[in-house]
């Protein structure tokens, strides 16, 4: 009697893990056990970059805001302080996009900045 290998579901998984595989250089697109391991490092390369894709853009929206700021005449930091003390609740993307396409609109946030600055420096005083 034969042993039982289960031959039919592994056939299926190894097609499934070469098909994944396909593009890969070498071995690692012919071979189970080499497309085995690339696709499951693709994979968590994949999970890391899903995440690190939120920090690049986030970064980008405050290099966009920092470049409007200066224009305007204020820096990117004091700028979003102002905004904290004019109790004006817009996150980083909408800020960035406001920059780019309205810049009328911008230039009266800014302006309402300063003044949240100004009375805000002289409740400390």
């Amino acid at each position: 009697m034969a042993r039982a290998t289960n031959s039919p579901a592994s056939r299926k998984r190894h097609k499934k893990v070469l098909k994944y595989a396909r593009g890969y250089f070498g071995n690692k697109s012919k071979l189970f056990r080499y497309a085995k391991e690339a696709v499951q490092h693709a994979w968590q390369y994949a999970y890391i970059a899903r995440r690190k894709k939120k920090a690049d853009r986030r970064g980008l929206w405050i290099v966009r805001l920092n470049a409007a700021c200066r224009n305007a005449g204020i820096t990117y930091s004091r700028f979003i302080e102002g905004l904290k003390a004019a109790n004006i609740v817009l996150d980083r993307k909408i800020l960035s996009d406001i920059a780019i396409r309205d810049e009328v609109a911008f230039n009266g946030l800014v302006k309402k900045v300063q003044d949240a600055l100004k009375t805000k420096a002289g409740a400390k005083a």
